[in-house]
């Protein structure tokens, strides 16, 4: 496997978190060779949005990041996290059981949860571990921030760039920098199933 944007230096403590989804956005834009009218048609916004977007000099709406990042085949998760700066305070926000976003990918089902704040700091979500085996991953997963992970039921294996690979099984938890590179295969008969919560 190898690093998202080896030829980046800018690290994220560098960038606020608008700018941080605007770099990410125009890098996997890049990365499939589309122009800014290409990328914006198939999320199905403008050309003028999608630039300021990329350059943040606007804050997306929690749908239009959704849209982008199913067009583009964005699958981090800490995507969705709009900035924790706010002056509301006694918020809220309920998912009943089964009724989270789902946003599939090639390894993971992931069941994104109280998504109608996109305003906060953290995102919790139940992964379901579709990966089998680390090659499946094209390259490490990597974000900002800090990520904690309980094992809700099945084992699995997590991999990361500066340990040995990690056994971890039903009631096992896990507290880790999400910056180094990372993934997970599930090792049991059943794919495993994950609650995960980003923090920024």
């Amino acid at each position: 496997m190898v690093e998202d944007h080896p030829n980046d230096t800018s690290g994220p403590d560098e960038l606020g978190d608008g700018a941080v989804l605007g770099r990410s956005i125009r890098d996997a834009r890049r990365e499939k060779g589309w122009t800014l009218e290409e990328a914006g048609r198939a999320a199905g916004i403008g050309r003028s949005t999608l630039s300021k977007i990329e350059n943040n000099q606007t804050r997306p709406s929690f749908d239009i990041v959704r849209r982008l990042t199913q067009a583009l085949g964005m699958s981090t998760p800490q995507l969705f996290l709009q900035s924790g700066q706010t002056g509301i305070s006694g918020r809220r926000d309920f998912t009943a059981k089964g009724e989270g976003e789902i946003k599939n990918t090639p390894t993971y089902l992931h069941e994104l949860l109280c998504t109608e704040l996109t305003s906060k700091r953290m995102l919790p979500y139940i992964a379901t571990i579709k990966a089998r085996d680390i090659s499946e991953y094209d390259t490490w997963i990597r974000h900002s921030g800090e990520e904690f992970m309980y094992v809700i039921s099945g084992e699995l294996t997590f991999v990361s760039e500066h340990y040995r690979p990690l056994s971890m099984k039903a009631g096992d938890s896990l507290y880790y920098d999400s910056s180094m590179g990372h993934g997970c295969i599930s090792t049991s008969k059943e794919d495993a199933q994950v609650l995960w919560v980003s923090l920024e």
